[in-house]
Order: structure tokens, then C-alpha cells, then sequence
């Protein structure tokens, strides 16, 4: 039978329960398949479905009757805030970014990219392969598995220039997800109470991590260009950080893009001051106008710790992510993450190397490149003409956010507000903001859902801004 037929049954039942009492037997599957004109496998499915719902349950050998609503009783967690103190790092609330919002709602706040940009059959077909595999049932080695270290290990390589060391893939960690490199990073390589040195704006996820691990996030202002190097070297020299985190390529949510010169010029800051650089690589698959060209691929000396996602460009799904890193320091977030996760699923791992090993990957990624971009230009089109007085300092040559400023009078509260009441969701800047916002910011994203809705989401924020 159709699923009709079960919905209907459902349907008919739910009128009967209502007008029964608490703890009524319901007629037998044999005269539920007689008034239903249904077959005894739809009725028994209709009837389990009832039941997940909490509307009846089933006594076996007995019957099914209808359930008895219970009092809910609140319970009294008070003696829990004796036990557990106060937090020594008090968490903020959910980002923007990670909220789910109406499905009928314009979304310019997400950090990911739509559904239609991913490569789907790429990864259903991979999961398939996987699940018939020896991933299923083996433990993968702590470090991942070593043709996937070898996959990020060549990656790194193919931009490494003439005279500098590539990395090898015993250099490769696979990790579950950037999120969990960086804060291993700042556990092993920094430490509780230590500083470490973070652009402002950026990644909000860094700054939770560096949170989470007890370090002091010193912030060094950075734009779309950059940091300013000065800035950066009086920041080493005041504060004694070791380690400075940043994004070269695309940064979110400046979409910064960082000249030779400037890399250069950090590269030898950092090693002057016998320093780390975490370079966050999390938009390498999401150039547009120009390719991302790692910092890391020009330093042999195990200053650059290197560390690559493939969560946003093959699939939430697949939290895989790779950390490059040289001696002493390699040892010590390997040292980290098999106290926090051991591993990391074979089976992700295994669907991860799949999709990126497939001839249809190249493809794929040419396609979301030119995606991207139709994307990006249109929404940047529509605020320029529904949204004139916002400013955007340059077009970002990759990546997936826009990093536009608002006039300086703007009451940011109230305009995120209102355009979440019109229907369109989006992202405050000041959570990107590792100290305290420098100006009224929005981060939209132009890889999310619907966006031949851009327009009307531009108009929307562009009359909120005038109500201002």
C-alpha cells in the first residue's frame, strides 16, 4: 500500500483517540484492515507511527491502547550550581552563522555553502563504497589514514617553489574538522594563560577555540588587505606571543586575500621572533578570480602550522580536515588529539580520499568556481542598487562572505532585527570581533540557498537602513 493509505489510517485514528479515554483499547489489527480496506503491513505501520508519537502504546499479547497523558513534573537542577561552579571561560551563545532558520526564510548568515554546491552524487556514492570497505569495522592509525595523509601532504607540495623542502605525508594529521584543530593547536602549541596573536576580525571559531583553552587572544587589526606588519611586530615584541593565527586566502569575513609581499614580510616577522604561524587554509577549494597560494608551501622550517578543511567543500557531513606541521610541534597535537579523539572515522576518512581522488572532483570544483562567482556579483549588484548606503571596500576574489560596513549611526541590533522579521536572516559582524567591534558591520554569504531571492533580500536591508 501507498504511504497515502497510512496517512490516512493515522489521520482516522487521531480522530478516534481524541474522543476516547485515557487507557481505551483500540480495535484489533484484523478490524482496522477491515474498515481501512488496508493490508495488515500498513495498519501495523500506521500503528507504529502513532506509538514513536506518544500517542498510544502497545502492551504485547495484550493490545494497543490509548496512552494516558502525563503530568509534566519540573525538575530541580539547583544542586548543580554548587557542584560545578562558576565557568573560568564563559561560552557566548550560538553563532549566527549556525542557526537553522525557515526553510522559506532569504539566508545571507550561514557559513556553508548551499546544498546545490556540493558535490552530492560525488559523496553518496563514495559513502556506499565506504560502507562495504574495511572502514567499517578497522581502526584507522591515530595520525589518519596514510593515503590521505599523502592527498593533503601533495596538495601543499604542488605549491611548494624550487630550494624549499615539501612536506611529507608523515608530516599530515587528519583531524574530525578544523574546529578541533585549532583547538588542539592552541592547547599543545600555546597553553592556558598564554598569549597568542589573532586578527581582528576573524574566524569567530578561532577566537572560541583560543577561549576554550585559556588563552589570551591579543587581537591585531587586519582588513582586506591584511595585517599591517609594523602592527604585527610591535604585537611579538609587547606581548611575547609565540604563535599568530590567521588566513592568507579569503579570510572570513574580510575576504582578504594577502599579496607575496605581505606573506613574505609575516613569514620573516615570525621567524625573527621564533614564532608559529597558524595559517587556516578553510577557503582553498573556494577560489574564484585567483587560486589560493599557501603561505605554508613556502617555509621548511616547521614555523607555518598548515591546516586545511574539506567539511565545506565536500559535505557537513564529512568533518575531515588536515594539519601539516614539523617536528617537536607535530608530536605535540598529535600527543592532543589522541587524548581528545583518538581518531578519526575510518569511514569519514575513507569517503573523504574517495571524492577528492575521483577525476570528477576537478571537474566539480571548476563548475563551483564559476557558481560562486554568478553568486557573488549578483548580490553585490543588488546592494548597490537596493542598499546604496552600505560600503564594501573591495569585491572578494574568493571565498563564500561579503564584509560589508553599515553608515556609522547604524543601530545594528535593530536592522538585523527587522530584517529577520521581513524574512531574510542575517549575521551581525561584531560576533567575527575577537575585542570589541570597530564599526557596524554585516557578514553576508552569497553560497547560500535561493539566491535568485538576493535582490529582495538586498531591498530588505536596504529599507531597514533607511528607517535608521
Amino acid at each position: 500500500m501507498s504511504n497515502d493509505s497510512s496517512a490516512r489510517i493515522i489521520e482516522g485514528l487521531r480522530a478516534w483517540i481524541a474522543g476516547a479515554p485515557p487507557g481505551a483499547r483500540l480495535p484489533s489489527t484484523r478490524a482496522l484492515v477491515a474498515e481501512y480496506a488496508a493490508s495488515p503491513v500498513t495498519v501495523q505501520k500506521a500503528l507504529r507511527t502513532l506509538a514513536a508519537q506518544g500517542v498510544l502504546e502497545s502492551r504485547p499479547g495484550v493490545g494497543t491502547f490509548v496512552r494516558a497523558v502525563r503530568v509534566a513534573r519540573p525538575h530541580d537542577y539547583g544542586w548543580q550550581t554548587a557542584a560545578l561552579g562558576a565557568p573560568r571561560h564563559r561560552s557566548p551563545g550560538l553563532n549566527t552563522a549556525l542557526r537553522t532558520p525557515p526553510n522559506d526564510a532569504i539566508a545571507l548568515h550561514s557559513g556553508y555553502p548551499d546544498r546545490d554546491l556540493l558535490p552530492e552524487r560525488l559523496v553518496r556514492a563514495a559513502f556506499a563504497r565506504a560502507a562495504r570497505s574495511e572502514a567499517t569495522v578497522a581502526r584507522p592509525p591515530s595520525a589518519g589514514l596514510p593515503d590521505l595523509q599523502a592527498w593533503f601532504a601533495a596538495g601543499l607540495a604542488a605549491h611548494t617553489p624550487v630550494g624549499v623542502t615539501p612536506p611529507a605525508p608523515g608530516d599530515v594529521l587528519v583531524l574530525p574538522g578544523s574546529q578541533s584543530g585549532l583547538s588542539g593547536v592552541f592547547r599543545s602549541l600555546v597553553g592556558a594563560g598564554r598569549p597568542a596573536l589573532i586578527e581582528s576580525p576573524t574566524y569567530w571559531g578561532a577566537t572560541r577555540a583560543a577561549a576554550q583553552a585559556g588563552v589570551e587572544a591579543v587581537p591585531v587589526p587586519s582588513g582586506i588587505r591584511g595585517p599591517d606588519p609594523d602592527e604585527l611586530d610591535r604585537a611579538f615584541e609587547r606581548t611575547g606571543a609565540r604563535v599568530l593565527y590567521a588566513q592568507p586566502n579569503f579570510a572570513n569575513p574580510t575576504g582578504a586575500r594577502w599579496s607575496t609581499d605581505l606573506g613574505d614580510r609575516v613569514l620573516e616577522i615570525v621567524r625573527r621572533h621564533g614564532a608559529f604561524l597558524v595559517e587556516d587554509d578553510w577557503a582553498h577549494d573556494f577560489g574564484i578570480d585567483a587560486r589560493p597560494t599557501p603561505l605554508a608551501a613556502r617555509d621548511d622550517g616547521g614555523h607555518v602550522v598548515y591546516l586545511r578543511s574539506l567539511t565545506k567543500s565536500v559535505s557537513p557531513s564529512v568533518r575531515v580536515a588536515g594539519l601539516v606541521a614539523r617536528g617537536p610541534a607535530r608530536e605535540r597535537v598529535l600527543a592532543d588529539a589522541q587524548s581528545e579523539a583518538m581518531y578519526v572515522s575510518g569511514v569519514l576518512q575513507a569517503v573523504a580520499l574517495d571524492v577528492v581522488t575521483q577525476p570528477a572532483w576537478r571537474t566539480h570544483l571548476r563548475g563551483l568556481r564559476q557558481q560562486l562567482a554568478a553568486r557573488r556579483d549578483l548580490l553585490v549588484e543588488a546592494l548597490r542598487e537596493h542598499a546604496p548606503t552600505t560600503y564594501l571596500e573591495a569585491v572578494p576574489q574568493g571565498g563564500l562572505n561579503l564584509w560589508l560596513r553599515l553608515p556609522d549611526a547604524t543601530d545594528l541590533p535593530r536592522v538585523v532585527r527587522e530584517c529577520e522579521e521581513a524574512g531574510v536572516v542575517v549575521a551581525p559582524g561584531g560576533e567575527w570581533f575577537p575585542a570589541e567591534p570597530t564599526g557596524p558591520y554585516l557578514r553576508l554569504n552569497y553560497a547560500g540557498p535561493r539566491p535568485g531571492a538576493f535582490p529582495e533580500g538586498a531591498r530588505v536591508l536596504g529599507r531597514a537602513l533607511a528607517r535608521g
